[in-house]
This record gives structure tokens, C-alpha cells and sequence, in this order.
């Protein structure tokens, strides 16, 4: 059976929100990609005091400057099609009140017929705790379980209820619900996050770093599953995120899904080969406009589809 083929949505600058966002929504459905994506992204601290993903040093890339809210993006795409699921990417949680993201995610969902995948994870940049967080930096894993449990139970039946450290509802009506159970996926590197995947969530959202490292990291959690008798199965969908070329990359310097079209799929073939049940490609950073990101991920889809991707 093929890999899943997702294709991430455009919210970068170069592109007009109301107008590429479902042109390329519908295009992307029509072409045949299995689901659309979004990721967040709220600011770009200046002058940088912490380096990109907190490795000092590392700076941050144009094209975070203006990145488009992924729910706005995700709801404009959900409102033009009819059969591509609907993802966060990840969405960095702790920088929302965990009842209102629940209820926005449910609501989606319920509109969108059962297509809304939420894909968690705590961020790294400690601006964008300071400007938007419920907490401090220091208590993100604390605000995700608290999101994933406050989800759980604004989605499930009527009183919902909770008490948690962050959150309290009082037995209450709350709706719409969705559609069906949504998926709750995690960005998950170390242990820690790891064990939260494997207690609480569905699936596991990698990013295409490197085949090798992705194999340890699946190994790890593997390992980790059966040590804490996890038995229901855990969803890979893998991201990719390519920088496209018109010319292909020459020599032996060339890095992972950058490149030609053809220089792409190889690499996602190899990535493939692994065994996700997804992968998401991300297109959108280096193109100019969605023109150009519609030829450029049709090319994608139909060159992987035909290397047996």
C-alpha cells in the first residue's frame, strides 16, 4: 500500500491568505494529496536572543516573518474541500487556553465532516512564551498533558467535567463535537515526550532530519511502547520539508529534499522505505507564488506516485 501524501498549505509571505489558501486547498484535493497541513509560527523575536529551535547561534529563517494562524489557514482550506484531512504540524499548544483550543478543533471537525487531525507539541522559543503562553516556559509539558486532557473531554460525552491544575469545568453542555474521535498526534524527541506519546496520544509526527536518525528515534519509541504494554498501533506522518530548485543540485553537498523534483522524491522515496503511514510535504518556503507551488506539488505527487511512493 502507498504512503499517505499530504501537502502543506501556503502561510508564508509571498502569499495571499484569502485568495492561494484555497486555491491551492482545492488544487492539492484535486490532484490527489491525502490531507492538508499548517504549522505555527507567531513571531520573530528582533533582535534574536535565542538561536532557531534554542541551538545558539542558529538564526532564524526569512520565511518565519508573517507565518499565517494556522486555524484561520486550516479553516479557509476546510471550507473549499471535501475529502483531504486537515492537520496541525505542529501546532505549538501551550500558547492557547487548552478549553478554547478544544472547542475550535471540535468545531472544525464538526464542519469539515471528521477531517481534523490535531498535532501537538511544546515549541521552543521562549519569546513566543513570554507573548502568548498561559504559563511559563519551564511548565510546557505540564500545559500540553493539560491540553490533551482537556481535549479528551470537551470532545467526549455531555456534563463534561474537569479539574485539572491549569483548567477547571464545571459539569456543563459544551458543543458542537466533532464528527469523530480526532486523532491527537505528537512531536515527541526525547523520553519524556516519548512516554507522553506512548500513555496519551495516537500518533507520532517526526520531521525528516535524516533516515537514520529516523529509525533510531522510531526504535526508541518502539522499545519504549512494549516496556509500558502499549498494544494499539502508533501513526507515523512524517514531515518533510523540501526547498525546491527549477535546476538540479550538483555534486556531493547537496542536502536532504533540497533540490530538483527529481532530487526530491528520491529523497522521499527513501524516507518512504522506512515505513510512515504519512508524509507531509512542504513546499511552500522557497516558491514564489502559488502558482508555481500548485506545478511544483503536482510534479511531487505524480513523480512519487509513479517511483511506487
Amino acid at each position: 500500500m502507498a504512503v499517505r501524501l499530504g501537502l502543506g498549505l501556503p502561510q508564508t509571505r509571498q502569499y495571499h491568505l484569502g485568495r492561494d489558501v484555497p486555491d491551492v486547498a482545492r488544487a492539492a484535493e484535486a490532484t490527489g494529496y491525502d490531507s492538508l497541513w499548517v504549522y505555527e509560527r507567531i513571531l520573530v523575536p528582533e533582535p534574536a536572543r535565542q538561536g532557531l529551535y534554542g541551538v545558539e547561534g542558529r538564526p532564524w529563517p526569512d520565511h518565519y516573518r508573517g507565518v499565517a494562524d494556522p486555524l484561520v489557514t486550516l479553516t479557509l482550506a476546510a471550507a473549499v474541500t471535501e475529502r483531504a484531512r486537515l492537520g496541525t504540524s505542529v501546532l505549538v499548544a501551550p500558547l492557547h487556553l487548552p478549553f478554547q483550543l478544544a472547542r475550535t478543533l471540535a468545531t472544525l471537525d464538526a464542519a469539515s465532516d471528521g477531517r481534523v487531525v490535531a498535532g501537538f507539541g511544546t515549541g521552543w522559543s521562549h519569546d513566543e512564551y513570554a507573548a502568548a503562553s498561559v504559563r511559563p516556559f519551564a511548565q510546557r509539558g505540564q500545559v500540553l498533558d493539560e491540553v490533551i486532557g482537556v481535549c479528551r473531554a470537551v470532545w467526549g460525552p455531555d456534563p463534561v467535567s474537569y479539574d485539572g491544575r491549569f483548567t477547571r469545568i464545571a459539569p456543563a453542555v459544551v458543543g458542537p463535537k466533532p464528527a469523530r474521535p480526532i486523532p491527537v498526534l505528537l512531536a515527541a524527541g526525547s523520553r519524556k515526550a516519548m512516554t507522553r506519546l506512548v500513555d496519551h496520544a495516537d500518533g507520532w509526527l517526526p520531521v525528516a532530519s535524516g533516515v537514520e536518525q529516523l529509525l533510531t528515534q522510531r526504535r526508541q519509541l518502539e522499545d519504549l511502547a512494549a516496556e509500558r504494554g502499549r498494544t494499539r498501533p502508533i501513526l507515523t506522518v512524517l514531515r518533510a520539508n523540501a526547498r525546491h530548485s527549477a535546476r538540479a543540485h550538483e555534486g556531493t553537498g547537496r542536502r536532504p529534499l533540497h533540490g530538483s523534483v527529481d532530487q526530491i522524491v528520491e529523497d522521499l522515496a527513501a524516507y518512504a522505505a522506512t515505513g510512515p503511514d504519512e508524509i507531509i510535504v512542504d513546499l511552500q518556503s522557497t516558491l514564489r507564488d502559488a502558482r508555481e507551488l500548485k506545478d511544483v506539488a503536482a510534479e511531487v505527487y505524480e513523480k512519487a506516485r509513479a517511483a511506487g511512493i
